[in-house]
């Protein structure tokens, strides 16, 4: 699995013209799911998710985590974070992972994080054309991939 996690002051997901999900202070996270990914790489994720230091404290050094601050979360599916870009200049989904794992791993690592957190996780809706909106705080931007966690 690999996340895309942005630190924001707002978000917002819009389908059909229609704001669907929205946040405030906390995280915009984009969630790719790869064939092969586990129950294991989720949680692992999830965990990153909720501990990651990535929010200022009284000082302005990044040492909080948006459980710390009381951050929310908006998190939505995005099957091109598994791209492969290696050949020609058409990105390959052909590593993502079908709905009969995405969907529920997806699922599964809204469900941990909201359990992690405390506070229910806002989300786009998988498979749907979502147009996303945020302002990204900072900017901070950070890129975790399960398979790269050892």
């Amino acid at each position: 699995m690999r996340l895309v996690i942005q630190r924001v002051s707002q978000a917002s997901v819009s389908i059909d013209g229609k704001v669907h999900s929205q946040i405030g202070h906390g995280l915009m996270v984009l969630v790719g799911v790869a064939e092969g990914d586990t129950i294991d790489d989720m949680k692992w994720l999830a965990a990153k998710t909720v501990a990651m230091r990535i929010f200022n404290d009284d000082e302005g050094v990044m040492n909080r985590s948006v459980a710390d601050v009381g951050g929310e979360v908006l998190a939505v599916s995005q099957f091109t974070l598994t791209a492969s870009t290696r050949k020609g200049n058409r990105p390959s989904y052909i590593h993502a992972a079908g709905h009969d794992l995405a969907i529920p791993l997806y699922d599964a690592y809204c469900n941990q994080v909201q359990q992690l957190l405390g506070r229910e996780v806002k989300r786009g809706v998988f498979g749907a054309d979502m147009q996303v909106s945020l302002v990204n705080d900072g900017p901070v931007t950070i890129i975790i991939d399960s398979r790269l966690k050892e």
